[in-house]
């Protein structure tokens, strides 16, 4: 303290007093800031299949493994871990006329991917020849599933309508408020006979938030010049890819059986994926997911804006 005609002053402080003064104050609104940020952010969930040269699923990723990009822009990944979640599955069965020699494989291998995947998970089976039928109604008890899988028969003169059924199965889905859909179609390239259009079959899987997996026998026969049987082609490549499904073209009605269980096997070894996203005025579209590892394939939803 100094002392001017009797009256006392504190001490100028230093500059090096007055540099630590500016410093905590920077620090203090960096804090402010970065909390502030991290109130705004929001948590996205996502499942995500990773699986090796020979479709084996990869199960020793970590956090430091992922990569999310919305619209270009890295998120940060927050948790990374299997996914525990009980799914609700709803299997599509081909029961046309143009199945009628696989039906036997069909069932085996219907069988083998009923018992992989019924213990905690609801399932459904419905067919698609004629019209949209329902099997069995979504259930964990194996009996029913087996029982619905020994009534598959193919319809004598009937066709595909595998695009009107997936549209029946996606709104039942979304009444039915499903945390986890898959819909898994087994189905031949026979005639299809839907009115419904590709885009409007896709932008329907993606509402619902569903993994969309196609199991397709190729019947080798060229017969896709029907406008119908193209939307089919264009849901069954386009709706897989942009839901984080797989589509499979099998050569051999006894190939169905390995397919649906490795189908099987990676559906029960997914990842939960956990990442922050910044609250923005104009959310992203564009979602991509990858691994910092060389040579595995990714399978994610392709669509930030959806979920």
């Amino acid at each position: 303290m100094t002392t001017r005609f009797g009256a006392r002053f504190p001490a100028r402080p230093g500059r090096a007093a007055a540099s630590l003064a500016v410093a905590a104050a920077a620090a203090v609104l960096v804090c402010s800031t970065a909390g502030l940020d991290a109130r705004q952010a929001v948590e996205r969930r996502l499942y995500v299949s990773v699986v090796d040269e020979k479709g084996v699923p990869v199960t020793d990723l970590a956090v430091k493994d992922f990569v999310v990009r919305e619209d270009g822009a890295i998120r940060e990944v927050l948790r990374a871990g299997r996914a525990t979640d009980p799914m609700q599955i709803a299997v599509l069965i081909d029961d046309t006329q143009a199945a009628t020699a696989m039906i036997l494989e069909e069932r085996r291998a219907l069988q083998a991917f009923v018992k992989a995947l019924h213990e905690g998970n609801e399932m459904a089976l419905l067919t698609f020849g004629e019209r949209p039928g329902i099997l069995v109604d979504y259930t964990v008890t194996l009996p029913a599933l087996m029982a619905g899988v020994d009534k598959v028969f193919a319809r004598p003169g009937s066709g595909s309508y595998l695009l009107e059924t997936i549209m029946e199965t996606t709104t039942g889905i979304q009444k039915r408020e499903a945390k986890r859909p898959v819909i898994v179609a087994i189905t031949t390239e026979g005639e299809e006979f839907s009115n419904d259009y590709h885009v409007t079959v896709v932008e329907a899987l993606q509402r619902s938030r569903a993994q969309f997996h196609a199991i397709v026998r190729s019947l080798g026969d060229g017969s896709q010049a029907s406008d119908a049987n193209r939307n089919r082609t264009f849901v069954l490549a386009d709706g897989t890819q942009t839901t984080g499904g797989r589509r499979e073209f099998v050569l051999a009605d006894t190939a169905l059986t390995p397919k649906l269980e490795e189908l099987a096997n990676e559906l029960k070894n997914q990842y939960l994926l956990v990442y922050a996203r910044p609250q923005t005025l104009i959310p992203p579209t564009k979602l991509e997911v990858s691994v910092r590892r060389q040579g595995l394939t990714v399978r994610a939803a392709t669509r930030a804006d959806i979920r």
